[in-house]
């Protein structure tokens, strides 16, 4: 199975630089590797040393490169919402609407990344495939995306269910869609499908998530507002389920003191990259795939009746935790995260919460 590698810390602390190594690196050592790109500037091409096209194009041994193009991507899913019309309706009206036309509004970027890092995941072309994104909180939006997604479906599908709206059009659901759509879809097959292709995507894309197949490394420098930007990250990584498997402390030595702020984290420190010698970076980088200890964003304690919640980067003041039937909600910094309690623990409310060495330990009576 693939690995998802990505890079997190402040601008200007040389992710760029770093995912291009690592990529280097892992190709180096056998692995079939694929290198994504946000950028669209000139700057991602010039510091990879090529032009990149907008599909896989092999420039070494097992190293391929990419560069997200957003519009190309919009006209590629346009091609397959499509299809999926087409295979729905026997008289699909989108046929004639072209994705050349369609402009790019905001927060797409990240979805048709999304949608692309996906489909080479699934593809299984590739051991690792390294995206270098923004670094920062769009990044961890875009990865967070399917679990927020699917509870916005999982919530808004059961309000709708039992409205009485729902209820008292049911049976004009199939005649009407038979009449209109010239097709024969039930209130059931809107409301209570959960086999459809969005949300069997959804579903992998957070199982995918949840066993470490995606896992990131914060990138820093030793000056302070990076090192708290790269804490931040660390917490808001956390958030969204995506782990965190070292720091790389670029152009600096590791102290006692940084390393205390990234505890349990390993922080390695990194040579300043000289021009075109890619080697001496590559040689003190860590072993980025395999046997990476990612700590556990959330742990249920059965016997005690508790979840910890691992937030680091974030006080005290920075937590706010509420529930909602069968789910607690745990807002950190600029990131919200549902969590739903086990069966057992169903019909119990939350009876008391600490925060401490940056857990939130969270015990339902």
């Amino acid at each position: 199975m693939s690995s998802i590698v990505t890079f997190l810390g402040k601008g200007g602390t040389g992710r760029t630089i770093n995912a291009i190594a690592t990529a280097k690196k892992l190709a180096t050592e056998g692995k079939k590797v694929l290198l994504m790109g946000q950028d669209s500037s000139p700057a991602w091409g010039m510091a990879l040393g090529v032009t990149p096209p907008t599909e896989p194009q092999e420039i070494g041994a097992n190293f391929a490169v990419m560069q997200l193009n957003s519009a190309i991507l919009l006209e590629n899913s346009w091609e397959e919402v499509k299809q999926l019309e087409a295979q729905y309706l026997r008289s699909p009206i989108l046929k004639q609407v072209y994705g050349q036309e369609l402009g790019i509004l905001p927060g797409m970027d990240r979805a048709l990344a999304l949608n692309a890092i996906r489909e080479y995941y699934q593809s299984k072309q590739y051991d690792v495939i390294i995206y270098d994104g923004t670094g920062g909180i769009d990044t961890l939006r875009m990865l967070g995306m399917p679990e927020i997604l699917s509870w916005y479906f999982r919530r808004f599908r059961d309000i709708f269910t039992e409205s009485d709206i729902v209820k008292t059009l049911s049976p004009f659901v199939q005649p009407v869609t038979s009449a209109v759509l010239n097709t024969s879809w039930s209130a059931n097959d809107i409301t209570g499908n959960t086999d459809n292709p969005a949300t069997q995507m959804l579903e992998e894309a957070k199982t995918a998530l949840s066993k470490g197949d995606v896992f990131a490394y914060l990138v820093t420098t030793s000056d302070p507002i990076a090192v708290a930007t790269a804490k931040y990250l660390w917490g808001s990584a956390q958030q969204v389920g995506l782990g965190v498997g070292g720091v790389l402390l670029n152009q600096g030595t590791s102290t006692d003191t940084i390393n205390a702020e990234f505890a349990p984290l390993k922080v390695t420190s990194l040579p300043k990259y000289d021009d075109g010698n890619w080697q001496p970076l590559i040689d003190a980088l860590p072993s980025m795939v395999n046997g990476v200890d990612l700590p556990k964003a959330t742990e249920f304690v059965m016997a005690e009746r508790k979840v910890k919640v691992f937030l680091p980067g974030f006080d005290k003041k920075d937590v706010k935790l509420t529930q909602y039937g069968p789910e607690i909600t745990i807002e950190a910094g600029d990131q919200r995260r549902n969590i739903t309690l086990p069966p057992a623990w169903r019909g119990s409310s939350v009876t008391g919460a600490k925060f401490q060495n940056g857990y939130l330990e969270v015990t339902v009576g």
